[in-house]
């Protein structure tokens, strides 16, 4: 420890420290935007609230489920059929939060295993903003937590 105090000494390396966290004690504070830093022409996004039906995300939910059990989990499982697919709510919220149609549904995995579905169809919320978007979570096979515990993540 000695040797890290005489080593600041020698090189000067407190006052360089001590003169920038000087410098920092006589900085601006932070305030709120003026009239003209604001963005006022910009009005938000419009949203239309028009999605897909539940039944539209199926094929990208077994698609990316596939993929995500083989590049993860080392997992050969796959969906081979869903049933008694349904939508559970639209824009639960008010209305203007980002429009999303909730749906659930059974899926039958190729272990001949039944699991519950929970997923979200989501206006822009795709890629970039681009597009809907779907976020999806298969009860008991959340290996990562993500919408733990039993997919509530993904219900409303």
């Amino acid at each position: 420890m000695r040797d890290v105090f005489s080593f600041a000494r020698k090189t000067g390396l407190g006052a360089v420290l001590g003169a920038g966290f000087g410098l920092l004690a006589f900085g601006q504070a932070a305030e709120a935007a003026n009239p003209l830093e604001l963005n006022f022409w910009l009005t938000g996004p419009k949203y239309e609230g028009r999605l897909k039906s539940c039944e539209a995300a199926l094929g990208t939910i077994t698609s990316q489920f596939q993929e995500k059990e083989s590049t993860y989990w080392n997992s050969k499982l796959t969906i081979t059929a869903y049933g008694r697919v349904h939508e559970v709510a639209y824009r639960p919220w008010q209305s203007d939060n980002i429009p999303r149609r909730y749906c659930s549904g059974d899926a039958m995995l190729s272990d001949g295993k039944v699991h519950g579905v929970h997923f979200s169809i989501i206006e822009d919320g795709g890629f970039a903003g681009y597009d809907q978007g779907i976020e999806w979570c298969v009860t008991g096979l959340d290996r990562n937590w993500a919408s733990n515990p039993a997919c509530a993540g993904a219900k409303p």
